[in-house]
């Protein structure tokens, strides 16, 4: 998940593409209007194994005052963000600022200090962004080393309606446990025993002190974390 940018952009969308993942590109412009425009045969794969995504009508094009709203949908629909370089000031800072409010993680290269370029990267790893070095990292900080072990809970405990009805009180936004407790009429404890239990599962995870979120993909019945970060 990226913007389509030349740079770290481009080399992470070809990278998941000749890998046989998936990518997104997200564009701060109509989706017909695929900019930059070197990147357009890069687009056209990335629809192969993926999707192009605007939240722009066709035909319009970029400007300045749409990369930050663009920032949004892009820390929005990933698990987490990503910063490899960032000067202060930078677009990929916007992108952070949106990813905290939205309750999504935040992760961080660590650079030279006598970079301009690892100004921003450096400082949030400072103020508690996780440090990356590896891809490893990145399992770790966001709980994918676990999914196998999840379906294996899953396979172990039969559905329960409890767990399915909590479920529809969930989104992709946290919410405090004593939102989800007024919401589906449930004790407290209740509550937070089907969280546990879901959790051990797959179906939701933890964005903050009690509040949890619905894992973003579906899997015979059960959340799964989705494979984008």
């Amino acid at each position: 998940m990226s913007g389509l940018a030349i740079g770290i952009d481009t080399i992470a969308h070809r990278a998941a593409l000749e890998q046989g993942g998936r990518t997104i590109a997200v564009l701060a412009c109509g989706a017909d209007m695929v900019y930059p425009e070197r990147n357009r045969a890069l687009a056209a794969e990335i629809c192969e194994a993926g999707a192009i995504v605007s939240e722009f009508p066709l035909g319009a094009k970029p400007t300045p005052q749409m990369f930050p709203v663009r920032n949004r949908l892009i820390s929005g629909l990933s698990l987490g963000t990503l910063v490899v370089e960032a000067p202060h000031g930078s677009g990929a800072l916007i992108t952070v600022e949106f990813a905290l409010e939205q309750g999504r993680d935040v992760l961080a290269v660590p650079g030279t200090i006598f970079s301009r370029m690892s100004e921003g990267t450096n400082a949030l790893i400072r103020n508690g962004a996780a440090l990356v070095t590896q891809a490893q990292d990145v399992l770790d900080a966001l709980n994918l080393n676990t999914l196998e072990v999840q379906q294996e809970v899953q396979a172990a405990f039969p559905d329960d309606p409890a767990e399915a009805a909590l479920l529809t009180h969930l989104s992709f936004e946290p919410q405090h446990v004593d939102e989800l407790r007024r919401a589906c009429g449930l004790p407290v404890a209740e509550v937070s025993a089907l969280l546990a239990m879901m959790e051990l599962k797959g179906m939701v995870r933890q964005a903050g002190a009690m509040q949890f979120v619905r894992v973003r993909e579906l899997r015979e019945g059960y959340a799964v974390p989705a494979r984008s970060a």
